[in-house]
């Protein structure tokens, strides 16, 4: 995050300032703003601050809870891994066969699509957490009417 201040700085500074835009740092912060969003999208499932619609989840008690909570994470689980990590894996190496790179900063591409197959085992991983936190509540009882979804 402070990499991506530095740049947009340093590119008002060199445009209205200096009168001399830097090429790269418009590049760089986009790249930047990717990596983050993306990123930012998996700590948001592991923290449970992602967008969900748990009108359901809030009705359902016991067994339902968690058996509602289980094929929650196991949709979210299956979609990341397949379209981000086995997608995003074969974007990453179409790319680098390609031998893509970006304009200004000659950055290979696949660097930058990196972010989708790792975010990808992020979110499986915290999903399959997710899972167990949720057994571990039905197990003890403290669902307290209400799934982990």
């Amino acid at each position: 995050m402070a990499l991506l201040v530095v740049s947009v700085t340093w590119q008002i500074l060199s445009r209205y300032l200096l009168s001399e835009p830097s090429s790269w740092t418009e590049e760089l912060a986009r790249f930047l703003l990717v990596w983050i969003g993306i990123l930012g999208a998996s700590y948001a499932y592991k923290v449970k601050m992602h967008l969900g619609i748990d009108l359901l989840a809030q009705r359902l008690r016991g067994g339902k809870a968690f058996a509602l909570d289980v094929f929650v994470n196991a949709v979210v689980a299956g979609f990341a891994l397949a379209v981000m990590v086995v997608g995003g894996s074969k974007l990453v190496a179409m790319t680098w066969e390609l031998n893509q790179v970006s304009p200004a900063l000659g950055l290979p591409m696949a660097w930058v699509y990196t972010v989708v197959p790792l975010s990808g085992a992020l979110i499986t991983i915290y999903a399959a957490e997710n899972c167990l936190h949720g057994w571990r509540e039905y197990r003890d009882g403290n669902t307290h009417g209400r799934g982990s979804v």
